[in-house]
């Protein structure tokens, strides 16, 4: 008995010690679990963000003790920036050339310099385009034209701009090629890039920069080109040679617009030249604003009809013929709009090329004709002068262009024989020339300028009662630019309008045409449908 009781406190403390070893190895996992929660919470939500401030806290020290030093050396932080972010500076290339070329520049230098004291000194009555070669301040050997009336001349403009000449010849062919047939001379400035010259070249001269040193200035701004480059040169030579400015521009060919040179030369005379320039760049603004407007209204109407003829030419090319398929292999009856659709889809696809010829041939004829015959173009310009709304918009422009020029015009003191002759070049618009012959016809007449512009259809009544005031008042001027600046509110009214209107026109044109042809696929289906019935 004794035994047992043993053997049952032997089990029993058996027992209790793995139930404590359970206990404690439950306890020690729920505490790892715990401690490690804990560590891993900590590193997370403080030894990790701890360590990351504390990583750009030294960074910033870092950069703070470079600034510090930085600021030192006399530089503050803002400068640092500017040195970090500025452009680097190109190194200035040196150019290099063998003994054998310098000794040739040197021979054709002297024989230059012979040429220069016999033939080369004599001026011809008309100037000719010089070709020639020389090294630039920065020692690179370069060529080019330009307008001159002798070689010595050349020569000399070439060397007051620091330019060591070797070369200068003159050939019946440069003259074609550059001056005559205009193949190489300066292209015509944009009314963009005229503003931008207009403004410089005026700011220039109230700063006290002479006429001629502000034109070499803008040689070097507005040069992209070289063509352009030679023609400021020849401007500046000119002035050089104590040529006018007015002159000096219209050798240039087709470079400057009439009007300017006309409104420069009355400048010239009235000493007004800086009024002028500044007169002239606001009224060249007012029309790059006036044609950016159109260029606008027709943007968004030409994207929604170049989509509109994509999609229709998507449907004809691509979905008609899975119809048409359907309907041979089931003998579905094809008539009426059905069958056009169809005829045209088998066309496009199959003679595109036809339709393409067509119309290429069809554009060119019409542009060479509106280009080259008068007839033709006069017929057109009628016809769309009486299309409604777009009437308004060409006579809307033609009238702002005329009244605002002819504004600027007589402000500048220039004859009104002059005056009509140039505003007869500003416009293609053959109605209006008409007007302004008839115009000046009168004024030779001695009749009034405004009976020209009585009972036409092409002019307002509005504006041919203001400019009858104008005459009445003895400022016609002033009244002049009162009808322009009216016609352009006018302008720019119907401008917004045309490209509210044109916008669901466009929708409602490509809604039709899109909904036709489906009616015209739909319609055979209903005969199928009937003979399945």
């Amino acid at each position: 008995m004794l035994e047992i009781t043993q053997d049952d406190k032997k089990l029993k403390q058996k027992s209790h010690t793995s139930f404590t070893e359970v206990f404690r190895m439950i306890y020690i996992i729920i505490y790892n679990i715990f401690y490690f929660a804990f560590l891993g919470g900590k590193l997370v939500f403080f030894d990790f963000w701890s360590n990351l401030f504390m990583g750009a806290s030294y960074q910033v020290d870092k950069t703070y003790r470079r600034v510090t030093k930085t600021a030192e050396q006399n530089l503050s932080e803002e400068e640092l920036i500017y040195e970090k972010t500025k452009r680097s500076r190109k190194k200035e290339k040196v150019y290099k050339y063998s003994a054998k070329t310098l000794a040739k520049l040197e021979e054709q230098k002297k024989m230059l310099l012979l040429d220069l004291q016999t033939a080369g000194a004599t001026r011809s009555k008309v100037p000719h385009v010089y070709f020639y070669k020389a090294k630039d301040t920065k020692g690179k050997i370069i060529s080019g034209t330009m307008n001159g009336y002798s070689k010595l001349d050349v020569n000399s403009y070439l060397l007051n701009e620091g330019y060591d000449v070797y070369v200068i010849k003159t050939t019946p062919f440069y003259d074609f090629m550059y001056q005559k047939s205009g193949f190489f001379g300066a292209p015509k400035m944009s009314t963009k890039d005229l503003i931008f010259w207009l403004t410089q070249l005026s700011t220039y001269i109230k700063a006290g920069i002479t006429l001629s040193e502000a034109v070499k200035i803008l040689t070097n701004q507005m040069g992209k080109s070289k063509s352009r480059q030679n023609a400021f040169k020849a401007i500046s030579y000119e002035l050089t040679l104590g040529e006018s400015f007015s002159n000096a521009l219209a050798k240039q060919g087709s470079m400057f617009p009439a009007l300017l040179i006309n409104m420069i030369k009355a400048a010239e005379a009235s000493g007004t030249l800086i009024e002028t320039l500044d007169d002239m760049s606001n009224y060249y603004s007012e029309i790059y604003e006036t044609r950016k407007q159109m260029v606008s209204a027709m943007t968004y109407p030409s994207i929604v009809a170049v989509f509109s003829i994509g999609v229709i030419i998507f449907i004809l090319l691509y979905v008609v013929p899975q119809f048409t398929e359907i309907y041979a292999e089931n003998g579905a009856p094809i008539a009426g709009i059905t069958k056009i659709v169809i005829d045209v889809s088998n066309f496009l696809k199959n003679q595109w090329y036809i339709l393409l010829l067509i119309v290429a041939v069809a554009l060119i004829t019409i542009i060479t004709l509106y280009k080259y015959v008068k007839a033709f173009r006069t017929s057109m310009q009628v016809f769309l002068m009486h299309l409604p709304i777009i009437k308004d918009v060409i006579i809307y422009n033609e009238m702002t262009i005329f009244t605002k020029t002819f504004a600027s015009l007589l402000r500048n003191n220039v004859f009104i024989t002059d005056s009509m002759d140039i505003l007869s070049k500003i416009t293609n618009n053959e109605i209006y020339k008409a007007i302004l012959y008839k115009t000046i016809n009168n004024i030779v007449k001695g009749e009034k300028i405004s009976e020209a512009f009585k009972d036409h259809w092409a002019v307002p009544d509005v504006a041919y009662y203001m400019i009858v005031t104008g005459e009445s008042t003895g400022d016609l001027a002033t009244m002049m630019q009162k009808v322009s600046e009216y016609y352009q509110l006018l302008h720019k009214n119907i401008i917004n309008n045309l490209k509210a209107f044109i916008e669901p026109v466009m929708i409602a044109f490509l809604a039709v045409i899109v909904g036709l042809i489906i009616i015209a696929v739909i319609v055979p289906m209903f005969s199928l449908y009937d003979q399945i019935q």
